[in-house]
């Protein structure tokens, strides 16, 4: 019964994480879009990779994943430029990239 109970628990949580990772994946996809529009430069490849995730305290003292996103941008149409996307939770954090 408790072997039941904890790969309950195994699942529910994994359940949770992913679901945490697809909004998270979601608000920095806006944020970077956003940001390329504000500066008009083009957004390339239209998506944002993770680049680092680690426990961090919010300033409510609760702990969050904060993660770390990079998107692509041009100025020109030719070079490729690097930006990047810092959550806490689902919070923008840091942006930088286009100006």
């Amino acid at each position: 019964m408790l072997e039941i109970l904890l790969l309950l628990w195994v699942v529910a949580g994994a359940g949770w994480f992913w679901s945490s990772s697809q909004v998270a994946n979601e608000a920095a996809r806006g944020f970077g879009r956003t940001a390329c529009e504000s500066a008009g430069v083009q957004w390339l490849d239209q998506s944002v990779q993770l680049i680092a995730m680690r426990l961090r305290r919010r300033p409510d003292g609760w702990l969050a994943i904060e993660r770390e996103y990079r998107f692509d941008y041009s100025r020109d149409g030719e070079t490729r430029q690097s930006g990047r996307v810092t959550l806490l939770g689902r919070r923008l954090q840091a942006l930088s990239g286009p100006a």
